[in-house]
C-alpha cells in the first residue's frame, strides 16, 4: 500500500506516438489537506475512491489505498468534492520494465503535461525517454490536489 513514484515535466509530445493507450480522467477531492487526500476519480469507464497519506521527505513515497467503485457511484460523489475538479487525458507508455503515465491537463490546468513513473523502491533505476524533462517529484505544486485549488493557468 505504499506508492513510490517520481514526477517529471514533459518536454514535447513525442510520447503520443509511443503510447499504447489513452483515456479521459476526471477527479475531485473530498479532502485535500496535506496529511491525507481523499479522491474520487472517473478513469475511462471505471470509478475509484483513493486515500493517500502524507508524502515522505523525498516526495516519492506515501501510503495509498484505492478501491474500485462503480462509475455511477463516482458520478454521484464527484459533485460533493471541493471546488476544482481536475480534467486530463492520460497516456501510457511502456519504457523498459515500467509504464510511464503522462497526463495532459485540460481546463484551468491546460498547458501542463506531467509524467509519473511508479517504482518498487525509491532508488530503483529506470529508462528516461528523451521527452522526459525536469524532475518535479518534491515540488508540491505539481500534486493534483494542489492543482485543484491553484490551477496552472494562474501561476
Amino acid at each position: 500500500m505504499i506508492e513510490i513514484e517520481r514526477k517529471f515535466l514533459v518536454k514535447n509530445n513525442a510520447f503520443i506516438a509511443e503510447s499504447r493507450t489513452s483515456f479521459a480522467i476526471a477527479q475531485g477531492y473530498l479532502s485535500s489537506v496535506p496529511e491525507r487526500t481523499v479522491r474520487i476519480r472517473i478513469k475511462g469507464d471505471k470509478g475509484f475512491l483513493t486515500i493517500k497519506g502524507k508524502s515522505s521527505a523525498s516526495g516519492a513515497s506515501r501510503l495509498e489505498w484505492e478501491k474500485e467503485i462503480s462509475v455511477e457511484e463516482a458520478k454521484l460523489l464527484l459533485p460533493l468534492c471541493e471546488k476544482g475538479v481536475i480534467q486530463k487525458t492520460r497516456y501510457e507508455v511502456v519504457s523498459g520494465n515500467h509504464i510511464i503515465e503522462i497526463d495532459v491537463f485540460e481546463g484551468e490546468n491546460a498547458g501542463l503535461v506531467l509524467a509519473e513513473i511508479e517504482l518498487s523502491d525509491e532508488n530503483e533505476s529506470y529508462l528516461k525517454p528523451d521527452w522526459l524533462g525536469e524532475e518535479v517529484t518534491q515540488d508540491e505544486r505539481y500534486y493534483n490536489a494542489y492543482l485543484s485549488h491553484h490551477p496552472y493557468a494562474l501561476w
